[in-house]
């Protein structure tokens, strides 16, 4: 099987069980920046982490390959691509709350900073807030189906990825750095 088919050449795609789009369609915009996030969390996963993040961006990489399954297909109730929802929020909740009890109280805002796994997750955070706010445009366009499960879970991933970064700062001694208001 051949990767290129060069159906693609006039800047349109297709979408899973749709029409042809153009490629900067904002249904394209939305999956494709999912698929950034989750190349971003590839990335981080190239470093020493500790076992439970790794572990979770493991299969957050899965549920991501999902997102933008659901994401690339008009009707996804129909095609059977809804697949992440509550459970997939729930299990970050439960993984945040784990990495929380190991972490000091943060009592003020910290730069995205520190060692190198934790400054890429900070990236992916970065990622993956541009990932929400690209499925929150596309939600409220018309006959778009709901994207809430989505939008959700991609809110909680942003929580998770900003304490999996202070917990591998946390792993191995690196210091968090407080923001410093600018003097005006």
């Amino acid at each position: 099987m051949k990767i290129y088919t060069k159906t693609g050449d006039a800047g349109e795609t297709g979408l899973y069980g749709g029409p042809r789009v153009r490629k900067d369609d904002l249904r394209i915009e939305a999956y494709g920046t999912v698929d950034e996030l989750n190349a971003a969390l590839g990335l981080a996963r190239c470093e020493a982490l500790p076992a439970a993040i790794a572990a979770t961006l493991e299969q957050v990489q899965h549920d991501l390959f999902a997102v933008g399954a659901e994401l690339a297909t008009p009707d996804p109730d129909a095609r059977g691509t809804a697949l992440v929802g509550d459970s997939q929020t729930t299990a970050l909740e439960q993984a945040i709350d784990a990495l929380e009890i190991e972490l000091p109280p943060l009592k003020n805002f910290i730069l995205p900073d520190g060692c190198r796994a934790a400054t890429l997750l900070h990236v992916a955070r970065g990622v993956c807030r541009r990932a929400e706010r690209r499925v929150i445009t596309l939600a409220n366009q018309p006959k778009v189906a709901d994207c809430g499960r989505i939008i959700r879970y991609l809110n909680r991933l942003s929580d998770y990825l900003f304490v999996a970064a202070r917990a591998a700062n946390h792993a191995v001694g690196a210091a968090e750095t407080a923001w410093v208001k600018p003097a005006g």
